[in-house]
């Protein structure tokens, strides 16, 4: 598939556990669990070599490999609690992919199963600009936003974000910024998360405008939203 230009892996987190919404990774929306459509997306993208669920639950790993996915291990329970971070559940799935697969990955795709209205050509392009551009350690998608954004000070005051930010005006001119969105898709070099890095400095972003990306499915209120808006997705 891709191996003129080094192997791509993607990888898909999924554990068991969540205090928020005990199962969501098994939990259907549209007839397809959230850890099945995730496959599917990166399935449909065309561009990885291989796909691989890290779970520390046979169930989700039986799930993930009738979606399409390979489960060469389960997820050791250090990496399975609610302080686990992504990076370090990355790093492990690299390095333990590299070993099942008896091979070196050049492009490694992230993508969250809670992250649900993902386009699949975004995985593509985010694939894409690393090849175009060596000099390039990450590429991701991001939601355009024309909001102003604070932040608070150490004595407690209140800033802009930028500068600009000041100056009001009609938000179809005025500047933009933009969130980053690495649960629904992005790549980085092999080597930043063999460092345990998720994203590099040197990046491209890639923007999008789709407002239901903001839902991402951490409890029940948000499995709620996210089946209202499939059914509004469906009227169009």
């Amino acid at each position: 598939m891709s191996q003129p230009f080094g192997l791509v892996l993607c990888v898909i987190p999924a554990r068991g556990g969540s205090k928020g919404l005990p199962g969501k990774n098994l939990m259907k929306l549209d007839g397809e669990t959230l850890v099945a459509r995730a496959v599917r997306h990166a399935r449909e993208s065309g561009v990885c070599d291989q796909i691989v669920v890290t779970t520390d639950s046979n169930a989700i790993a039986e799930e993930a490999r009738r979606a399409g996915a390979q489960v060469p291990f389960l997820r050791d329970e250090a990496l399975s609690g609610d302080l686990a971070t992504t990076e370090t559940t990355l790093q492990d799935a690299l390095q333990r992919s590299e070993q099942a697969f008896d091979c070196m990955f050049d492009i490694c795709v992230f993508i969250a199963p809670t992250d649900i209205f993902r386009v699949p050509r975004w995985i593509a392009d985010c694939v894409a600009a690393l090849r175009s551009d060596a000099t390039l350690e990450s590429a991701f998608v991001g939601l355009s936003t024309h909001k102003n954004y604070w932040e608070q000070t150490e004595d407690g005051s209140w800033v802009r974000l930028r500068d600009w930010m000041k100056v009001y005006s009609s938000r179809q001119i005025r500047r933009r910024v933009v969130r980053e969105d690495t649960g629904l898709a992005s790549a980085s070099r092999a080597s930043l998360w063999r460092e345990g890095r998720r994203i590099g400095d040197r990046v491209m972003v890639l923007p999008h405008d789709d407002d239901f990306t903001s839902i991402d499915i951490h409890k029940r209120e948000d499995l709620d939203l996210a089946h209202a808006a499939l059914a509004i997705r469906a009227q169009k």
